[in-house]
């Protein structure tokens, strides 16, 4: 029996400051305690006792949290930045499921430092599986997206009882049902780091998380007016720099720009969003990757208009058959940038619906011979019982202007869906079309897919197909042309014995055929993850690998893959140490064959912090290759800085050097963040070939300075 929780209308505001036990607004509020384990002791108590309260006005919901603590010299606080992964410190966070739908919903929390972390959830945070399966990545459309920001205030206190921690979230920021009576569902988390613990106030399997909304409780008592909300975003912007096109510099700017975003509350669960003259400044350079493969790299997108309800636009397969990748917009054919002159977007929930309407139009560019293009998405979908929806999706790309032809278009159409089965299974599929001038038959793609999550087994089966002349052009294909399935037979078991907190043996297998039966290639995955309580954790495994090269492939400089069959074993070896202290690192070695010779791929990963401002995490990925037409060997290092003055004030950095293409990028950032994602930023981007990285010249260099305000119109 789900527990319930009240809210009650608040007689005094409170004051958020972080100082719940002295604040008179909470005294009469209704307790909400009772948590219990998943992690270390499932079942079990929580150790230390948390105490929720939640009060509202008619435009305010305020949520109030006292994480007792018994040793508050222990408690861990290890980053101050926004939207920090809190599950490597003590944190609290909840979930509402605004809708009640028990599939959607939203995520706040914090830390004893008062760092604001938000997330959109879809599909119980499923990325795009099964229900309670592997989540997509961080802001790649379905699952949980951390990208998302949200409007809203929350401030902490530590003292000899622990920590407490006070919450304003505005009924505006939030998406729901349209009537004065609302019940919503909601669960809670806190997590005890030095103990590596996790509890929630609605008990959950331990194979599941917070987002897992239908297991959520119940939260009555608001009875709120429809809130009005129109908000107005507007930016300025200078920028300024130089490039070297042959042997010369040549300054770039420095010039001025400006823009607005625009967001008003159709109805209570239905939101339009309009920007003009889009910028994407403040965002984060993409991490460089090397491709020792002959099929497509996936960048996550990682702008925030597109961020937003991501989840309701999602559909196909993350990462490999994407029918809706929004990175296509503002993306020309070389993967040079586009400018954006403006769009819209409907999204939201109506007639028990989810549905959303994306246009967005780039601007023509004249000397690159780079036509405007339009985009248009459309997207619907029901929610059904038991985690089981059926929706449709349709996509369109039309180039404008001079250099647009009549036939310079591509559309897609889909319908997909997932039917859960009890409360572990489900069975979920897409099948889509697209349409492209001049290509006729063989424009499909389709998956069906089984899976089961319990606490002890997870299993998954899939069969993927894609047509030869499939052609999402607003969309991700990893690769063309193939027949795919795969399996996956993972257990948890938790020993008493040794110290161990859990063994996870598993075996997997993905395998690609193309239409003439022709195997391109296999993967079966053979592991063991042993984890200690301690943090400790050891992966195990062995990878059997098979690849059919069809044609001869330039995999660096000039070493060459014949085209033939190649089977091979590799041994893969993992090993982390507790990522909750100072000093953590991770490492990961993959030996074996490769190509008709040889491999050693290593993949250490060193992170350094001191208390919750400073940050840095320094990585190297290294190849070391033997192959019968050469050797090479390539080094990808990574690092990044971060320190943070505040919660809302900080400086970052990401510094690369890939050799294998004799580049390095250096992306800094400073941000003083407001509200939303909005405040004062400014950028430095730098890249550079390697031989002249001590030469005063650089290849090109580029300081931004942005500044956007949130204004609420409405209140």
């Amino acid at each position: 029996m789900a527990p319930v929780a009240k809210a009650m209308k608040a007689a005094t505001l409170p004051a958020i400051d972080g100082n719940v036990l002295g604040d008179p607004a909470w005294r009469d509020a209704p307790q909400i305690a009772g948590f219990s384990q998943t992690t270390p002791d499932e079942g079990q108590p929580a150790t230390e006792e948390t105490i929720v309260r939640v009060v509202y006005t008619n435009d305010m919901l305020y949520v109030g949290v006292v994480c007792y603590d018994r040793s508050p010299d222990q408690i861990i606080v290890a980053d101050s930045r926004r939207d920090a992964a809190l599950d490597d410190m003590d944190s609290f966070r909840m979930v509402l499921d605004t809708y009640r739908d028990l599939q959607n919903g939203f995520i706040f929390g914090t830390n004893p430092a008062g760092v604001e972390y938000d997330a959109q959830v879809s599909n119980e945070g499923s990325g795009g599986g099964f229900a309670g399966g592997p989540r997509a990545q961080a802001g790649s459309g379905g699952g949980v997206n951390v990208n998302w920001d949200g409007s809203w205030t929350v401030q902490t206190e530590i003292g000899d009882y622990g920590w407490s921690a006070e919450f304003a979230i505005p009924f505006r920021t939030l998406r729901f049902t349209s009537g004065e009576a609302q019940v919503w569902g909601v669960n809670f988390q806190r997590t005890i780091r030095r103990m590596r613990e996790k509890a929630f106030w609605a008990p959950l399997p331990r194979q599941f998380d917070l987002p897992r909304v239908s297991l959520a409780g119940t939260l009555e008592g608001l009875d709120i007016p429809d809130p009005r909300n129109l908000q107005i975003t507007p930016y300025v912007l200078a920028q300024g720099g130089r490039d070297v096109p042959v042997d010369a510099f040549e300054r770039v700017g420095p010039d001025a720009d400006f823009g607005v975003d625009l967001k008003y509350s159709l109805t209570t669960s239905l939101t339009l969003d309009a920007t003009y003259n889009t910028d994407f400044a403040q965002v984060e350079a993409d991490e460089q990757q090397i491709n020792l493969d002959r099929f497509n790299l996936f960048f996550p997108e990682k702008r925030p208009f597109f961020l937003e309800n991501a989840g309701i636009f999602s559909a196909g397969q993350p990462g490999s058959v994407e029918l809706f990748f929004s990175r296509r917009i503002g993306i020309g054919p070389n993967g040079e940038a586009v400018p954006i002159v403006g769009g819209a977007r409907v999204s939201g929930d109506a007639a028990g619906m989810k549905i959303g309407f994306l246009n967005m139009q780039t601007a023509q560019i004249g000397e690159a011979g780079i036509p405007g293009n339009n985009f248009g998405v459309a997207r619907v979908r029901r929610e059904l019982r038991n985690r089981s929806f059926i929706g449709g999706l349709f996509t369109n790309r039309q180039g404008v202007g001079d250099f647009a032809g009549t036939d310079d278009y591509n559309r897609l159409v889909s319908i997909d869906g997932q039917l859960g089965i009890g409360r572990y299974g489900s069975v979920s599929g897409f099948l889509a079309r697209s349409v492209t001038p001049g290509l006729s038959d063989d424009q499909y793609a389709f998956r069906i897919g089984t899976g089961y999550n319990s606490e002890r087994w997870l299993l998954d089966a899939g069969y993927v197909e894609v047509a030869q002349n499939f052609n999402p052009e607003v969309g991700f294909l990893q690769r063309t042309a193939y027949r795919s399935g795969n399996v996956l037979i993972f257990h948890r078991y938790r020993p008493d014995f040794f110290g161990f907190h859990e063994l996870r043996p598993h075996i997997s297998y993905t395998g690609y055929w193309g239409f003439d039966d022709f195997y391109e290639s296999g993967f079966m995955h053979i592991d063991n993850h042993w984890e200690w309580a301690s943090g400790f954790e050891i992966h195990t495994g062995m990878n059997i690998t098979h690849e059919g090269v069809r044609e001869d492939f330039t995999i660096l400089d000039d070493v060459v893959v014949p085209a033939g069959s190649y089977d091979h074993q590799e041994a893969m070896l993992v090993a982390l140490t507790d990522q909750g202290k100072a000093v953590s690192g991770r490492m990961q070695a993959v030996i074996g064959g490769f190509f008709g010779g040889d491999r050693v791929a290593l993949s250490p990963t060193l992170r350094l912090r001191s208390g919750d401002r400073f940050n840095s995490e320094w990585s190297l990925s290294r190849n070391i290759v033997d192959l019968p037409g050469g050797r090479f060997t390539t080094n990808l290092f990574r690092v990044r800085l971060s320190y943070s003055f505040t919660p809302s004030l900080y400086v970052q950095s990401l510094v690369q050097y890939n050799d294998a293409a004799d580049l390095w990028s250096a992306n800094f950032r400073f941000g003083w963040v407001q509200t939303a994602g909005t405040g004062l930023f400014i950028v430095f981007n730098q890249t550079n070939g390697f031989d002249r990285l001590l030469l005063p010249g650089v290849d090109s260099q580029t300081v931004v300075v942005k500044y956007s305000r949130l204004f609420n119109v409405l209140h």
